[in-house]
């Protein structure tokens, strides 16, 4: 295992290059002169070409590639920001608590109402909180976050007055609560869906029947032989889910005014702000690539089979 986990993280050295180099790449022939977004409208040929020199953007694109990876990886470094000058890697380090918050209370959320319908739905089939469960999801997969979000905010916190419409920081748990469920309804809808498949799937196999048969309660063969054999398809959806939240829920954190990264990135986008732009793509890459690997690392442990063959 040690040895799996060990290559799977030098594994990232050439998938975080790759990607490094494709979003520079992109960014380098987008329209739009960094230097004269920065200089602003009275910029002038002089100091466009003064700047052009400072920020290295003279050099040709092989020789800006290679400064900008040995800066990262001598020195953590990702570039200053176009609008504020502060350093990348600071911006994304300050807005990358909230967005971890969000992730981790929602990743919570819908793994609780997502396993405990999905198996409720797969132990009683076709049964009335079965479609009832499954119709639910749907709509939640289906709907968009936008309008879940705005829904929510509605009842809530206009009509009800409950809770608040913005949560910049998530300080507290009331603050948590809409964006969480926001984010939460969609990936829930999902591994109740997963949940089910994949239970009804289990459930039908032989040794769950001669455990029937010999009489083991219900309780323990849907919670140990069932759901536990039924574990690797529900791992990949909440794992994915979770990388997905680490990249910031753009929509839901613009909704509710949350400083995270995904905010961060839809305003550097909107900015042409390029520096924040690939910092965040190299992090959201980053973090999918450990997600990945935390991933694999629970599969050993729902399935021994899959432990065996790490070895």
């Amino acid at each position: 295992m040690f040895k799996y986990i060990v290559k799977r993280l030098l594994l990232l050295i050439p998938v975080l290059l790759g990607v490094t180099f494709i979003i520079f790449l992109l960014l380098s022939v987008m329209t739009g002169d960094p230097a004269e977004i920065i200089l602003g409208d009275a910029a002038t040929p002089e100091t466009v070409a003064e700047l052009h020199e400072e920020m290295g953007l003279d050099k040709p694109l092989p020789v800006r590639f290679g400064l900008f990876v040995w800066n990262f990886v001598t020195r953590g470094d990702l570039g200053r920001s176009y609008t504020t000058n502060e350093p990348v890697a600071e911006l994304i380090a300050s807005r990358f608590p909230n967005t971890l918050k969000l992730a981790v209370c929602a990743t919570f959320l819908s793994v609780v109402f997502g396993l405990t319908f999905g198996i409720i739905s797969a132990v009683k089939p076709y049964s009335a909180i079965d479609n009832i469960s499954m119709s639910t999801a749907l709509i939640g997969v289906s709907m968009p976050r936008f309008w879940q979000g705005l829904l929510l905010i509605l009842l809530f916190c206009i009509h009800l007055d409950w809770l608040p419409s913005s949560s910049t920081n998530l300080a507290s748990l009331r603050e948590m609560i809409l964006p969480a469920t926001t984010v939460a309804l969609a990936s829930a809808a999902e591994t109740a869906r997963m949940t089910r498949s994949s239970m009804l799937e289990v459930i039908r196999q032989d040794y769950v029947v001669t455990a029937r048969a010999k009489g083991v309660k219900e309780f323990v063969i849907i919670t140990k032989h069932a759901l536990r054999n039924a574990l690797i398809p529900i791992i990949t959806i909440v794992g994915i889910n979770f990388g997905t939240l680490l990249g910031g829920a753009v929509v839901v954190e613009s909704i509710f005014s949350i400083s995270g990264v995904g905010k961060l990135m839809l305003d550097a986008i909107k900015a042409r702000n390029y520096p924040v732009v690939q910092g965040g793509v190299l992090y959201i890459a980053f973090a999918f690539c450990i997600v990945n690997l935390i991933v694999d690392i629970l599969y050993t442990f729902a399935d021994p089979r899959v432990k065996a063959k790490l070895r």
